[in-house]
């Protein structure tokens, strides 16, 4: 094995399965919901996004369903 390796004529390409990692959403959120996840992802060092992102694949790994109840509905 080299001890160095020239890289420099290496030609880059795109990572073809990089459109499949994420989906861009546009989503209203509370001001107070993103405050609290904000303070919470400069807390552990880890944009606010990437928390959210973190906390709902948590949801989805263990199945979590909300539950709502609206005033005046049985």
């Amino acid at each position: 094995m080299k001890a160095e390796y020239d890289l420099s004529k290496m030609k880059s390409r795109r990572n073809p399965y990089a459109s499949m990692l994420k989906k861009p959403v546009t989503m209203r959120l509370s001001e107070d919901v993103v405050a609290y996840f904000k303070s919470m992802a400069e807390d552990a060092g880890v944009p606010y996004q990437t928390l959210i992102n973190l906390y709902l694949r948590d949801c989805v790994m263990h199945h979590r369903q909300v539950q709502i109840s609206w005033p005046g509905k049985s």
